[in-house]
């Protein structure tokens, strides 16, 4: 054998392994799971997140061919399921998932996180938006976003927002609202969203932004005024209701549910899962079951949900830093 020969029969079996490589990975993808997943949602069983999780929960297990159990592991305002993510094994087999808090806002809430959020975390896809709505009690004497803000500016200080607790979805699009708004509203935040929206129809609080699911009946009854979704399009729940973003432009005070897991699982895992889930959440079964409680089914691939989580920090960071929100 030439030396010229010897140098081309050692250059291809260099590169049969590069070669074989995507198929190796996508046979390692098409392999996984031959056991149990287990899925965190790092909240109370019956919130909206759980729900969300329970409802798209039994679909994708039938696609994956394997059990997948829902594990609420609440507390820490979404740390500790987090927590308990991001030090499990990276092979797929425990997901995350969550809303903006373990990854998004509570970096910037919170002095400190038993885990990184980025480095620890890795976006998987998008499941979901859940709208919230700009809603009042139905005294006050305003029928648009655009009335409401006079008012405001015309009393400063004078009117409130109720939230479900310091860092919480409703508290930071409230602070998203006064920032934008460029108006002097108190924050009163409650141990949740029923005590809070006790006193909304009370009149002991002036309004709230929160979930669509929440104050649908309430908002069809008359009980209370909606002035505007917190999405940047108008909700098909409420259709009649428009964005606060015809008023506020690129308004978007929307919490967004996605799928993360712990750095390290391989890729072929992270996009069969991907694939999977955009599978569900395209079925017509899902989608009508999500939107008939006014969640948005939306999906995403891996990278975009990682810019959104990216962009979201940088959006909601702004908002805490202005509100001076802290989470003890």
């Amino acid at each position: 054998m030439t030396a010229l020969l010897r140098r081309r029969v050692l250059a291809a079996s260099l590169a049969l392994p590069v070669l074989a490589l995507p198929g190796v990975l996508h046979a390692q993808g098409e392999s996984w799971p031959t056991k149990p997943i287990r899925l965190v949602v790092p909240f109370a069983a019956g919130g909206g997140a759980d729900l969300v999780a329970r409802a798209i929960s039994g679909p994708l297990a039938k696609r994956l061919g394997q059990p997948i159990i829902v594990d609420n592991r609440a507390g820490g305002g979404g740390t500790t399921g987090a927590d308990a993510v991001a030090k499990a094994p990276a092979d797929g087999y425990t997901l995350l998932y969550t809303t903006p808090g373990p990854q998004i806002t509570n970096p910037y809430l919170m002095a400190k996180l038993p885990y990184d959020p980025v480095a620890d975390l890795i976006p998987v896809a998008r499941v979901a938006v859940v709208p919230n709505v700009l809603v009042v009690n139905k005294d006050l004497p305003v029928k648009s976003v655009k009335e409401l803000i006079q008012y405001a500016r015309a009393h400063p200080g004078k009117l409130n927002f109720a939230s479900a607790g310091i860092g919480s979805s409703s508290h930071l699009a409230g602070e998203l609202f006064k920032a934008r708004a460029g108006i002097d509203i108190v924050h009163v935040p409650y141990r949740g969203t029923g005590p809070a929206l006790q006193d909304l129809l009370a009149g002991n609080v002036s309004m709230a932004i929160d979930s669509i699911a929440v104050y649908r009946a309430l908002i069809e009854s008359g009980a209370l005024k909606a002035l505007g979704v917190a999405t940047p399009e108008r909700s098909p729940v409420l259709p009649n209701v428009p964005a606060v973003a015809e008023e506020l432009a690129g308004f978007d005070g929307a919490p967004v549910n996605y799928i993360s897991v712990r750095s390290g699982t391989p890729r072929a895992v992270i996009e069969r899962l991907n694939r999977e889930v955009n599978a569900v959440l395209d079925s017509a079964e899902v989608r009508s079951s999500l939107q008939a409680s006014g969640v948005v089914p939306k999906g995403s691939t891996p990278q975009e949900m990682a810019a959104q989580v990216k962009s979201e920090a940088a959006k909601w960071k702004h908002v805490i830093q202005l509100s001076g929100a802290r989470v003890e």
